[in-house]
C-alpha cells in the first residue's frame, strides 16, 4: 500500500495505488512474479513463513491486498482457482443438512452447486426472487417447522436478469435472523458496490470478468471481514488445492490497474445503448438499471455508485429473432463470460442449466470499451434487418 495520505483514498486510485512494492531507492515499481512451487524450509516453519505453493505464495499478496482494500475488507482478499472456485469455498459455510436461501436467477453454476449440496449434503435450497425484500426475509426467517436459513446469497444486479437487491434491509434482517449474509460482487464490481458497507459477511468475486478484464485468465476471489470467517475460507483453499497460478494472478493485477477506466467507459456506453435500444420498433423489452422506467432503478440509483454495464434484451421476433441477432453481428463478440474489454452478448437460454424462469428469447450483452457509435452502428443494422 502506498504511505497513507490526509484523505482515504478513492477506489479510482487504489486500483492503481494498492499492492505495490515498498517505495525504495533502486525498487521495482511492478511487484514481481515468483515461479517456485516450494521454499527452502529447515525444521519447524515459523507462522507466515513460506513453505508451499497451495498454502501460500508471494506473487498473490499484491493482488490480494488491492483488492480487499478496494471491497473495504479488514483482512487481504484470498485468490482461488476460479470463480466458481470462490463460490464453492463461501458455500462451504452452509452446514449438512443447513438451509440456503438464494435469488432464482443468480449464475447458472451457482444454481447448479446449490443444486449439488443439497443432493451430497442435504441442504435444503429455497429459491426467491432477490428483489422482493419481504419475501427474501420471510424465507430466510423460516417458520411452521423451518428453521432459520443458515446462509443468505445475494447477487445484485442479479445475473441475468438485472434485478436489483435492497442490501442493507436484505443484510439487516438476515442477521436478526441469525443467516450469514454472502455477496457474489461480480456484477457491480467495488467500484460501484461494496457490499461490506452494509454489513455483508462475505464477498466474492469472478475475477475472470471484470477484475482482470481481458478474457485471458480465469480466476476468483473470496473474503470475509470476520477472522474466524477469513480463516475458514483460507482452510478450504488450502485443504480443496483450488489454487491460481503465479502469472494468471499477476496478469490479474495488470488488468486491476485499468478498472476505473474501464468501468466508466462501459458503463457510459451501456446506459447510451440500453436508452436506444429502448426505443429501437424491433426490440420488445430492455433491462438496464440505469434506464429510469426499470424496476431496479430507484434503488439502484439509491444504493450504487454506477449502474453497472450489462444490458438484458428480448427482440420482438423471440427466439428466432434473438439467434439472427447474434448471428448477424460483426463487432459483438457472441461468447459466453462477460467483463472484458471486448462487448460480447449471448441467449441466455440456450443452456439448459440455465434457470427456466429466464425468457427464452433474453439476450444478455456486456458492454465492453469500443467506440460507442461503432457498437451502436452494429447492433442497428441487424435490429433495422429484423424490424
Amino acid at each position: 500500500m502506498p504511505e497513507p495520505t490526509a484523505h482515504p483514498l478513492q477506489p479510482a486510485t487504489l486500483v492503481v495505488a494498492a499492492g505495490r512494492p515498498a517505495r525504495e531507492q533502486g525498487a521495482p515499481v511492478n511487484p514481481p512474479v515468483v515461479l517456485s512451487s516450494t521454499y527452502v524450509s529447515r525444521g519447524v516453519p515459523a507462522p507466515g513463513e513460506p513453505l508451499y505453493a497451495r498454502m501460500d505464495t508471494e506473487t498473490w499478496h499484491p493482488f490480494e491486498e488491492a483488492l480487499g482494500a478496494l471491497e473495504g475488507c479488514p483482512h487481504p482478499a484470498l485468490v482461488l482457482g476460479s470463480g466458481m472456485a470462490a463460490i464453492a469455498a463461501a458455500l462451504s459455510l452452509v452446514p449438512p443438512g443447513g438451509r440456503l436461501v438464494l435469488p432464482r436467477h443468480c449464475y447458472q453454476v451457482t444454481l447448479g452447486y446449490a443444486r449439488d449440496l443439497a443432493e451430497r449434503s442435504g441442504v435444503r435450497v429455497e429459491l426467491v426472487d432477490v428483489d422482493d425484500t419481504d419475501a427474501v426475509l420471510a424465507a430466510v426467517r423460516g417458520g411452521d417447522g423451518t428453521p432459520p436459513a443458515d446462509l443468505l446469497w445475494v447477487e445484485s444486479p442479479t445475473n441475468p436478469m438485472l434485478e436489483v437487491a435492497d442490501l442493507p434491509a436484505l443484510v439487516a434482517g438476515a442477521h436478526a435472523a441469525g443467516a450469514l449474509v454472502a455477496v457474489d460482487n461480480t456484477f457491480a464490481t467495488p467500484l460501484v458496490q461494496r457490499p461490506f458497507e452494509h454489513g455483508a459477511d462475505v464477498v466474492v468475486h469472478s475475477v475472470t470478468k471484470y477484475l482482470a478484464g481481458h478474457s485471458d485468465v480465469v480466476l476468483g476471489a473470496a473474503m470475509a471481514a470476520d477472522p474466524a470467517l477469513h480463516a475458514r475460507l483460507h482452510a478450504y483453499r488450502t485443504l480443496h488445492g483450488a489454487v491460481a497460478g503465479p502469472f494468471e494472478v499477476w496478469l490479474a493485477l495488470r488488468g486491476l490497474r485499468t478498472l476505473a477506466l474501464r468501468v466508466e467507459r462501459a458503463q457510459a456506453s451501456a446506459l447510451e445503448l440500453a436508452r436506444r435500444l429502448a426505443a429501437h420498433p424491433a426490440v420488445a423489452h430492455v433491462r438496464h438499471p440505469g434506464l429510469p422506467q426499470d424496476p431496479g432503478h430507484a434503488r439502484a440509483a439509491r444504493l450504487m455508485d454506477g449502474f453497472g454495464s450489462i444490458i438484458g434484451l428480448r427482440p420482438a421476433g423471440g427466439v428466432d429473432a434473438g439467434d439472427a441477432l447474434v448471428a448477424s453481428l460483426r463487432l459483438w463478440v457472441p461468447a459466453t463470460s462477460l467483463g472484458g474489454v471486448e462487448s460480447s452478448l449471448e441467449r441466455r437460454r440456450r443452456f439448459a442449466t440455465e434457470s427456466v424462469t429466464v425468457p427464452e428469447d433474453l439476450l444478455r450483452l456486456s458492454v465492453g470499451i469500443e467506440d460507442v457509435e461503432d457498437l451502436w452502428r452494429d447492433l442497428a443494422q441487424g435490429l433495422d434487418a429484423l424490424a
